[in-house]
């Protein structure tokens, strides 16, 4: 992965229109991991984060810029080839099966935090991703409302089959962040931190996790099936995978005030 990132710094960088990016601000929130190291609240700094998912038209920008990213030429320890931009109809072609404004699916963490990279950012970590899913549209942490958790539950309950809408048309949360529920399913940076432990021999720990690093982890929230749905599929694949409801956006560290950036 390190080689990753160099041979990227080195390319030049991307401007795809329409990478906006909002500030979110500092906080802390109750994860709904729970991490035995980590008591109380998680504290999150300041981050600027991508409003949308990267779309089908702003990758293209990418791999025309970054041809080594394109469907024809990536190396396969860094995509399946067999399913890396599976739905475009060719290399430098979407397609009418993956329209501009859709969001881009069918990428793996690989090339997902090469985009980034590019575009003088990274991708999200899952804390900053969790902190900020767990906004609405007019607070900061709506997830004790029953009828949030319902809505969002009804969006995942959508058949898989249904072709993607497009990136930007839900409401903005408060942060002004759109899609983070809904849409696809995104990559995070540390997302191969998650794992499933398989041999739960307690069954009031049948979601039990480990957090490599960071000690042992369980699901504190277990009514938030959203959150654990999205920790499942982020634990069960690699980082060259790719799948067609798998997407992401991404995130730039904001300097601490004082700090030069």
């Amino acid at each position: 992965m390190r080689g990753l990132a160099l041979a990227t710094m080195l390319l030049p960088a991307i401007a795809c229109a329409g990478d906006d990016f909002v500030r979110v601000p500092a906080g802390a929130y109750r994860s709904a991991l729970g991490y035995v190291d980590v008591k109380g609240d998680t504290a999150v700094a300041a981050f600027d984060f991508m409003a949308t998912p990267v779309t089908n038209a702003q990758y293209l920008a990418f791999v025309q810029a970054h041809p080594e990213w394109r469907r024809d030429r990536v190396v396969p320890v860094y995509a399946d080839a067999a399913h890396y931009l599976a739905n475009w109809k060719a290399p430098l072609d979407p397609g009418d099966a993956a329209k501009p404004r859709q969001p881009v699916t069918g990428v793996s963490w690989f090339a997902a935090s090469a985009y980034c990279e590019a575009a003088h950012a990274r991708l999200p970590t899952w804390v900053e991703w969790e902190y900020t899913a767990a906004a609405d549209e007019t607070r900061r942490d709506a997830r004790d409302d029953p009828a949030w958790r319902e809505r969002i539950l009804g969006w995942y309950a959508k058949p898989s089959s249904a072709p993607l809408a497009e990136a930007g048309v839900s409401p903005s949360n408060v942060y002004g962040v759109r899609d983070l529920h809904g849409l696809v399913w995104e990559w995070v940076e540390d997302f191969g931190s998650l794992l499933v432990i398989d041999d739960s021999r307690d069954p009031a720990d049948a979601i039990g996790l480990k957090f490599c690093g960071s000690g042992a982890l369980n699901m504190r929230d277990v009514d938030n099936y959203a959150v654990l749905m999205r920790v499942a599929l982020l634990s069960s694949v690699q980082a060259a995978d790719s799948t067609s409801s798998l997407g992401f956006r991404c995130a730039r560290s904001v300097a601490a005030e004082g700090t030069p950036p």
